[in-house]
């Protein structure tokens, strides 16, 4: 089975918490491509709504636009990039100063943005105290946006992990797994220790906290161990591929994030097939992006293919971690159903 055959039909494609009682925290984070986007595209609309006052024609309010933008774009991206310059830092202040921060460094911004129009001549007398208190009241209003955002990502964090952990504890694969452990006690002790010491690592990663993000490295680690447990039970039924890049193997994912994609492929490509299903795992590295696909061919006929919670959940844990930079995409095509993942290297 070959990637080749079914990727033409798919597209090209934060904040970390800390325990209560731990003292100060970061209350903002503007090290993330999607806050990048989001302050920049918040400004540049705050610019395009301020250039209408005063503007007699579309065209004059082009030129206001334009003009503003020379002093807003490099203002913001300024102060972004400071304030992810001095993200640890900041981490250590109590919240009020570090918001007293923030609106501070939207000043000095705003003054930098004024002094370009300066130095450009695009303005003949430059508003040095004005610029200052705008940009300190946009520092403000982009401080509370990541604030709220959070704040909002604490909750969804911990009930998608409490998913997570409730999905990977089934009933059904345990006790599959120790009957097939109770059947090779006696005729193959050696595979019985070793289908038991697969499943105790499966049950510690899911029932310890590994914090916010494992290397893509120890997931498929893990997910070799799950599939090898699932060898015993279906045996030649189960075909699975490996091709893995060793450059991509340091990428950061969510904690088990493959393990419901894999169960997923022995649940509706293996389970339902008498001669069994192919399963795919590649991974690659593609400059700044690394890419991971999990492929399945599935039977003809086959039930209904379920009702995408895991999927949901694995997709809403990756826009976690990686908000705008994280990308998930799934499909069933010609008989094989395939997820690509695309995360920073």
């Amino acid at each position: 089975m070959k990637d080749t055959e079914i990727l033409s039909t798919f597209q090209e494609q934060d904040g970390q918490g800390a325990p209560s009682g731990a003292g100060p925290v970061l209350v903002f984070d503007a090290c993330q491509l999607g806050v990048v986007l989001r302050a920049v595209l918040f400004v540049e609309l705050v610019g395009a709504v301020g250039a209408m006052f005063g503007a007699y024609a579309p065209l004059d309010w082009l030129l206001r636009l334009a003009v503003l933008t020379a002093a807003t774009l490099p203002a913001t991206l300024a102060w972004l990039i400071v304030a992810c310059t001095l993200k640890r830092w900041l981490g250590r202040l109590p919240e009020p100063v570090q918001y007293a921060c923030g609106m501070a460094l939207g000043a000095l911004a705003g003054a930098y943005g004024c002094a370009m129009l300066a130095v450009t001549g695009l303005v003949e007398s430059a508003p040095w105290v004005a610029s200052a208190c705008a940009g300190a009241a946009m520092a403000a209003a982009l401080v509370a946006g990541l604030v709220l955002r959070a704040k909002a990502r604490a909750p969804a964090a911990t009930a998608a992990r409490l998913t997570e952990l409730q999905s990977r504890i089934r009933p059904h694969f345990l006790f599959n797994t120790l009957n097939s452990a109770i059947a090779l006690v006696r005729a193959e002790p050696g595979r019985a220790e070793t289908l038991l010491e697969d499943l105790s690592d499966l049950f510690r990663h899911a029932l310890i906290d590994q914090g916010d993000s494992v290397t893509l490295e120890d997931e498929i680690a893990l997910a070799r161990r799950y599939l090898a447990i699932e060898g015993v039970r279906f045996g030649d039924r189960l075909h699975v591929e490996w091709a893995l890049d060793p450059a991509a193997g340091q990428a950061r994912l969510p904690p088990l994030l493959l393990q419901p994609l894999l169960e997923n492929a022995v649940r509706h490509g293996v389970e339902p097939s008498e001669v069994g299903a192919t399963l795919r795992v590649s991974t690659q590295c593609r400059g700044s992006v690394v890419l991971i696909k999990v492929t399945n061919t599935v039977p003809a006929g086959a039930g209904s293919p379920g009702h995408g919670v895991a999927l949901n959940n694995v997709r809403d844990r990756l826009r976690l971690l990686h908000d705008v930079q994280g990308q998930f995409r799934s499909g069933l095509v010609d008989g094989v159903y395939q997820v690509r993942i695309e995360v920073p290297a």
